[in-house]
């Protein structure tokens, strides 16, 4: 059994983003290339975003700290502090409103 805070995983991310010349922050949680279920901490600073990219599988974003945006063609889903956005199986971005903190948990297709 392995515990992770993610309150305190998300705060130290987001500092380092501040820190970092791209504005971001990424942390595996759990997975890695034996295992179907991956889970990562990202922190974008606001503004930075995540370039539209392919769903390799099934996917949701969490917002653990600040608000995005997910954006899929024409639709845009808002999240906020406590919201589980399910990522469309579709080409798809997601950008920091504000500085923000996402667990993102996804399953690629085995």
């Amino acid at each position: 059994m392995n515990k992770v805070s993610l309150t305190a995983l998300a705060h130290a991310e987001l500092e380092h983003a501040q820190s970092a010349s791209n504005g971001r922050s990424t942390k595996s949680v759990h997975g890695g290339s034996d295992h179907l279920l991956r889970q990562s901490v990202i922190a974008l600073c606001a503004g930075q975003s995540l370039a539209e990219h392919d769903n390799p599988g099934e996917a949701t974003v969490q917002v653990l700290l600040g608000r995005v945006l997910l954006t899929s063609g024409e639709e845009s889903w808002a999240g906020w502090i406590g919201d589980l956005l399910v990522v469309p199986n579709a080409p798809h971005s997601l950008e920091a409103v504000e500085d923000a903190v996402v667990l993102l948990t996804a399953v690629r297709r085995p």
